[in-house]
């Protein structure tokens, strides 16, 4: 019999701005029989002395050189001794019962190898920005996640260990998307339940990886080929176009996002990539807004288009690509 119900595991590199609040935010969960596994990947600033200086007996600390976070969760589930693993990353929350909320609906739903809730989004001070992922799927998930990530973030599921194990945890080849990947994969082979409350608080941050488009491109469009090779995807062919839809006006919402920061080609690729595997964006709304702005940074200096966006912030809010993301 172990001894923790639940392993959770903390990959952290040079965290120390937010790490004593993720740390809290997983000590102060109303489900208290856990361990707290830190990998700490080499980090340089006061990181270590910030963990050292927080005194609790199920945390325990691994220092490792430094690597990516798929290579990092795999330190930990190493040393994980629990029948259930759970990750949160070193800048995000979870609300106070999302350990006692997915331990019981995995222990409701025996079928079911992955549990997991909703997320809002929060800014680098923790103000609440929007709602992210609140989708509701139960059971056999695979033709959802073929469309779309919807868990969407790496501090969200609560999975069996056989389960993790039978898909062989995070590729560590995969230098963006990891989630993602991990989440088709576990889809192919069990079933999910959701938890349909927000426990999830997934901190923005401009220099996070989620901010490497062309990383984050490169990754999802290799995993999209995995996936649809996949035997369980025969079948699923129709919905390839949709996925790569769906992945590209992500892409806009985040490069329409953030001017200057990438190319005014970048941008255009991704806008005409999109619109190729979705014809129906040609008559939305978000479409034409999206080429307004898109023309803003073209012809502007990118102090210009920044305070043109502040002055007009409905037509600044990319957002709504988000909201044509097919689920279907």
């Amino acid at each position: 019999m172990l001894n923790n119900n639940i392993s959770v595991i903390i990959p952290v590199y040079n965290g120390e701005s937010t790490i004593q609040e993720t740390i809290e935010s997983v000590l102060n969960q109303t489900f208290t029989s856990f361990e707290l596994i830190i990998i700490n990947a080499d980090s340089t600033d006061a990181t270590l002395s910030i963990i050292d200086g927080i005194e609790d007996e199920r945390i325990k600390v691994f220092s490792y050189p430094k690597a990516n976070v798929a290579v990092n969760r795999n330190r930990g589930i190493k040393h994980s001794t629990s029948d259930y693993i759970t990750f949160i990353d070193a800048d995000d929350l979870w609300t106070n019962d999302k350990l006692a909320a997915q331990y019981t609906a995995l222990q409701e739903n025996p079928q079911a190898g992955v549990a997991y809730s909703w997320t809002n989004c929060i800014d680098e001070n923790g103000k609440f920005l929007r709602k992210s992922s609140h989708a509701s799927w139960n059971g056999d998930v695979y033709s959802k996640f073929l469309l779309y990530n919807f868990i969407g973030n790496g501090s969200n599921v609560m999975i069996r260990r056989e389960s993790l194990l039978a898909v062989g945890g995070f590729d560590e080849i995969l230098t963006n998307a990891q989630d993602n990947d991990i989440c088709l994969k576990l889809s192919a082979i069990t079933n999910f339940v959701c938890v349909p409350k927000a426990q999830i608080l997934y901190r923005i941050q401009q220099d996070s990886m989620s901010s490497n488009l062309l990383g984050l491109e490169k990754s999802s469009l290799e995993i999209i080929e995995r996936a649809f090779a996949c035997q369980k995807a025969k079948g699923y062919e129709h919905l390839k176009s949709k996925a790569i839809a769906n992945r590209y006006k992500f892409l806009c919402y985040k490069v329409l996002k953030a001017p200057g920061q990438y190319s005014s080609k970048v941008a255009i690729r991704f806008l005409l990539t999109a619109v190729t595997n979705d014809t129906s964006l040609l008559l939305k709304p978000i479409f034409f807004k999206g080429i307004i702005k898109l023309l803003a940074m073209i012809i502007l200096p990118t102090n210009w288009a920044n305070k043109l966006f502040e002055k007009l912030p409905r037509l600044s809010n990319t957002s709504t690509f988000l909201g044509y993301i097919k689920t279907t």
